[in-house]
Order: C-alpha cells, then structure tokens, then sequence
C-alpha cells in the first residue's frame, strides 16, 4: 500500500513551470503529457488540408498561427511535427536573426538544421530520406536501373554521371548553380563527405581544404545565394512531399529603434517564397495575436496577401482543463495503490470552475493554477490547521527506528506559503538556468555549429544585461559587419570593440582582419578584442600576418573562447527570446526581458562566463575552494541545485531530490550527490525529518527561519 499523500510529499511538483517553456521541436522532444488531443484540434485539420493542396499543386502557401500569449502556439508546431511528418519534410525556425540583412541565411541554416535531424520510427535523416524520394530516381523508367540495382552504389560510383543525370532530368526546372549543388548532393551519399556537404548546404565559410574536398569553388555566404539554394530545394521535389517551414516567436525579431519589430523584410521574404521560383513549401508564421495586431499597419498590402489563412487559436474549455490536468498527474497516480478515483486528485473540477467562471481560458493558465493549488494541497499535509500562521508551527511526524518501533518525534518547519516569495522566486530561477544550460551543452558540441552574427548577437545580449553602455553592433564596415560591436569601457569610457570570426575560410579570415586594421586606423575603437578559437593560417598567409601585425605586442586583444562560455551566451539568449515571446513563467508569473535581467544581475550567473572575465565585463571570481570530500571536482552547481529544488518543492523525498541532480548532472554519482546533501544538513540549510527511516522514505525540508 503506498498512499497517495506520502506520494505527494515525496515527489517534485508535476507542474514544475521548467517544463512549460516551448522549445525547438527537433532539439528538444516535447512532453507529451501537456496534449490533449481535442485542443487545437480544428486547427491541425485546416493545416493540414493546406498541406495537402501543396502536396497536389506544389504552389507554396503560408498560413498565420495567431493566439493569446500562453495558447499553445509552440506546442502546437510540435504536435504538427510529430502528426504530418510522414507526409512532409518540417524545419524549425525561430525569428531571432541577428539583424533583417542575414534573414535568408539565417532560415537556410535552420532549415538544414532541421533537415539532418531524424524523424521518430524512421533510420536517416529527412535530408536522405528527402533525396532518395527525387524523381530522378523514382520514375518508373528509371527505378529498375538505378533504384533497385543497389541504389547507394549507383549514387557513389561516378560523381560526374550523377551530376549528368540530375541536370538532365531538372534542366527546365532553373538550378542555381546545380553543378556545385548537385555535386554536393551527391557527396550526401559519401559517409566520409557527409558533414561537410552539410556544413556547405548550411552556410558555412568553408576552407580551402575542405571547399576541395567536396568539390566547390565558393560557398554560400549572400543573401541572394542562401536564398537560391532553399529555392533550389522545392524546385526538385515538386513530385515528392512538401517541406513545411515553421516560423516561431516573431517576437524575437531585431526591433527598429523606435520599438517596433523590424518586420517587413521578413514578409518580403515570404512574398518570395510565393513566386515561381521558390515551390512546394508550406509556410506556418506563429505569432501572439497582439503583437500582430501592432504591427499589421507597418506590412504592406501587398505582402498582406501573401498570407493565405489565418487561423485563430481558441481558448480551451473547462473538460480539456482537466485533460491537461489528468497527464500531468497521471505519473504520480501510477505509483499509488490504492490510485485516487478522480484522475485529477488532489486538484478537483471545482478550482476551474471557480477561476475560469466563463468556463474557457488559456493551457498557460491552467498548468500555472494546476501547479499552485497543487503546492498548496502539499502544504496542506505538513500543517493541520489551515489557518495560516506567521510562525512555524510544530507538527508530529511518525519515523521507523531500525527496530521497527514506531514513535513520534517533533519537528519544526516553516509552512511552504510562508517561505520568503523573493528567495522561491531566485531559486527557481536558477533551477530553470541550469535547465537550459544542460540543453545548451547538449545541443552546441562545437563552436563553429554557430554562425559569427549569432556569436555576436549572443555577446551582445549578455553585455548589455550587465548594463555595459554605449553597446552598438557594426562596428566594422562591409560584408563583416554584423561580425562586430563597440562598447563603452566600465571606468576609462574608452571605445572597446569586438569582432568575433570563427569562419574557417582563411580568405575570410584576411578580409576581417583587413576591415579590423581600418578600423583601428580610423581611430574608431582604442582596443580592439579578436575573439576566434579557430586556425589563424600559415605564417606566410596574408590574414595571418595581418593578424599578428595588430594583435602581437600591441594594447589589441586576441581572446580564444571556451565552448562552456558559449554554453553560458546561449542559454542566456534563450531565455531573452523566451522572454520577449511572453513564454518565460517564473514562480506562476510571466516575466519580461527587464524583470529577467534583474534575475540575471540577483544571481550573477554571468559572472562565471569566462569569456566575459577575459573582455573585462565581469571580475574573475576566486571562489573559496570546498572542501575537497567528492574527489576533488568542483560539485558546487550539483550542491546550489540541491539546495534551489528543496527551496522551491519545500517537501521532498530524498531519492527523488537524488534522481533529480542525477537527471541534470548525469556524469555525477549517487554517493557524490549523498555526500553534498550531508554537507548541506551540517550547514544547517537543510533537514532530512526522518533519518533513521529507510534512504526511500526519507523526507527533506529546509530549517526553518529564526
């Protein structure tokens, strides 16, 4: 018998607010446990009925997803996703380009992004499966020749006929430059080429090695040729399935200077994609329905038309309420016996009803209410008189001595809804952090998966939250603009600047460094700060003896980032864009991007970047070193982890305080982790109320105030 309660206790809140932020539905799988298949449920039908006129006529259509803040909007390209993958090809894309120049860059890159991903029951990638779906090499006249006499052979044994062939059966359809590109295609099918015909596919500034190695003279570095190429992608699919484009957050968009989104250049772009070059495409905008409204003054009419549905998302009714309430908690009622009756207990229909009177609202709003009445029903059980009390009340709780006597003994805790708002608030904060953080490391395994705007843009973000003045982006001019920013210095007010290159290319490479040495002669900045972790080239190379002329003996930095400071810059902009798409619940509470930046500067996270410590941004910090009891490394992010969770459940079993660290710090052990709780009970922060009970049984508060 295992009550339901002593599960309650026990376990983390199931509306914990880290899993109701919307993310990239290839870098992260959502929880399924937030889908009611009835919500949204009308909308998915008209999506894919545009989907299916694509697939029919190949005319690319663009669809606009309006809803309220908190309706669902992300979740719902997921559940789009995980639904219409088996009939087309889906790419993420979130709005943040670093500025409206890079914007057909900026969507070429994550749309291979998303194309090299794997879909659910499938063993390659959409890109491989997107190619081998080419008409030519499924016609009919054709399929016995190449397809079924052992395809991947046929692809690999002469480059040039594979070229041929292509060109033949695609000549009316207007490749852009299909020697390179169909070359390319061809070096897919090479395991040893692979990456780098995808790197070029990307974007990426390739060097001169490996630009050989695939056969390619230039890469794709223009608007014009980025734009081309995802063109050059729907001209020769027409006959296979569509590839779905799914724009989320136009919140995190550049902003103009007056406040407003910069958001024309955008809908140039998906006028474009309606003309005769750019087919088959299915285009989904998701934006919140206000900020919609703001803007539809400042598109012209003529890119207006370019939207072909608008598609309303509707509030949801008290019966799905209960729906998103019943998944959330149904892990906790499998591990009851006997499981409660009602498959939303300790929660009940009476809560909806009293707080959504009319009866609709919005999934935001009843996980947030879900998750607060849940932690009011837990407090419940720690204090029998619900009156509340300024005071922390003694309450008896029963423990099991090893010789399985049962006795009372008095324990004294605080009443979770008078713990201190502020210090809840901080905590899961950084509970959510290290949430990002974790994905971050997972998802960014080397520098160059990053282009030098987003480097930059990301820089830029971090520096200005440490309220850093006089922050402007460009400070070179040309095509290496957006690789830079100036800011002014904290006490000297001299002009910093930054460039940040990470393009391999070592003609790229010269031409930075040449637009560097203008600058410098221009008297623009009175340091520059180079940050690269890449080559520099040869000592005989033009770009590296510029290099060393400004940044060998001279007052000009040259700084080689770490990937953890990176970690640090991206999931920092995560939670900026999380931010201004009104998506970034703290605590029940969305927070905006001022309110997170207090958080920011409270926890002074950024200050352990790094990067930012080398350019002078931060102090380096010389922490007290802990006493050496796990082996020497440093546990304390798993030990402020321990500690924030306790804080904000206020109740915790111990093994699940244990399984929790695990998840998020999967290379540290069990016994390391044991080591950290004990070290916290001597320091008086926390208290484990029964410690002669079973390890399983063992529950963990924090001390009470004094």
């Amino acid at each position: 018998m295992t009550d339901i309660n002593d599960i309650i206790k026990r376990e983390v809140n199931p509306f914990d607010m880290i899993n109701l932020k919307p993310t990239n539905f290839w870098a992260e799988e959502q929880d399924s446990k937030l889908m009611v298949e009835s919500i949204h449920k009308n909308a998915i039908i008209e999506i894919e009925g545009l989907l299916d006129l694509v697939g029919k006529d190949h005319r690319s259509r663009t669809v606009l997803l309006a809803g309220d803040s908190g309706s669902g909007k992300s979740y719902l390209l997921g559940r789009l996703k995980r639904t219409l993958n088996p009939k087309a090809f889906f790419a993420y894309v979130l709005c943040d380009w670093a500025d409206s120049s890079n914007i057909w860059r900026h969507i070429l890159r994550r749309t291979v992004d998303s194309l090299i991903q794997v879909p659910e029951g499938e063993k390659e990638s959409q890109l491989m499966l997107w190619l081998k779906s080419l008409t030519a090499f499924t016609r009919s006249d054709i399929k016995q020749r190449i397809f079924n006499d052992n395809f991947w052979e046929a692809l690999q044994s002469n480059r040039q006929k594979f070229i041929k062939h292509l060109k033949d059966s695609y000549k009316k359809a207007g490749i852009y430059n299909p020697d390179m590109f169909f070359g390319v295609l061809h070096d897919l099918a090479n395991p040893e080429l692979y990456d780098l015909a995808c790197e070029w596919l990307r974007g990426d500034d390739l060097n001169e090695d490996s630009m050989q190695e695939i056969k390619v003279k230039i890469c794709i570095d223009t608007e014009d040729a980025a734009k081309n190429i995802l063109a050059n992608f729907g001209r020769i699919s027409t006959q296979t399935q569509p590839i779905v484009l799914c724009f989320d957050n136009l919140e995190t968009m550049p902003q103009l200077p007056e406040g407003f989104l910069d958001i024309q250049p955008f809908f140039n772009v998906n006028t474009t994609i309606h003309g005769d070059n750019l087919k088959n495409f299915l285009v989904i905008i998701s934006v919140i329905k206000s900020v919609w409204q703001r803007h539809l003054d400042r598109i012209f009419t003529a890119d207006k038309a370019g939207i072909h549905r608008t598609i309303q998302l509707k509030l949801i009714s008290i019966e799905q309420a209960e729906g998103l309430w019943a998944y959330q908690l149904q892990p906790l009622h499998q591990l009851a016996n006997p499981r409660p009756e009602s498959p939303i207990f300790p929660l009940n229909r009476q809560i909806l009803e009293k707080n959504y009177p009319g009866g609709k609202t919005i999934p935001r709003n009843v996980l947030t209410l879900g998750r607060d009445e849940y932690q009011k029903y837990k407090g419940s059980l720690l204090d029998e008189d619900e009156k509340p009390k300024p005071e922390p009340v003694t309450i008896q709780i029963k423990v099991t001595t090893p010789n399985e006597k049962t006795v009372p003994k008095p324990i004294i805790i605080v009443p979770p809804r008078h713990q201190d708002n502020q210090d809840t608030t901080q905590a899961e904060f950084q509970l959510l952090w290290q949430h990002e953080y974790t994905k971050s490391q997972g998802k960014i395994t080397k520098i160059s998966l990053l282009s030098s705007p987003d480097l930059i843009q990301m820089l830029q973000q971090s520096i200005s939250t440490l309220k850093i003045q006089g922050v402007k982006t460009k400070l070179l001019s040309g095509k290496y603009a957006s690789y830079s920013l100036s800011y002014q210095h904290p006490t000297n007010r001299q002009k910093l600047g930054i460039v940040w290159t990470e393009d391999s290319n070592m003609t790229s490479f010269y031409h930075v460094m040449n637009a560097c040495q203008i600058v410098i002669q221009k008297n623009l900045c009175q340091t520059m700060h180079l940050i690269r972790g890449g080559d520099l080239g040869k000592p005989n190379m033009a770009g590296n003896q510029l290099y060393r002329q400004i940044f060998t003996n001279t007052n000009h930095v040259h700084i080689k980032p770490s990937l953890q400071s990176i970690h640090y810059l991206a999931t920092y902009q995560s939670l900026v864009n999380s931010a201004k798409s009104q998506e970034l619940v703290i605590g029940g509470k969305t927070i905006n991007l001022q309110r997170l930046e207090t958080l920011i500067n409270e926890s002074e996270i950024l200050n352990q970047c790094t990067l930012l410590q080398d350019l002078g941004i931060v102090s380096k910090s010389n922490p007290k070193p802990e006493p050496n009891r796990n082996g020497g490394k440093d546990l304390r992010p798993v030990k402020d982890f321990l500690l924030n969770l306790v804080k904000t459940q206020h109740l915790l079993g111990k093994q699940a305080l244990i399984n929790n660290a695990i998840s998020s710090f999967p290379k540290v052990k069990e016994d390391q982790i044991n080591v950290l709780i004990k070290e916290l009970c001597e320091e008086n922060k926390i208290q484990i109320l029964d410690p002669k009970a079973k390890p399983e049984a063992q529950l963990i508060c924090l001390v009470p105030h004094k």
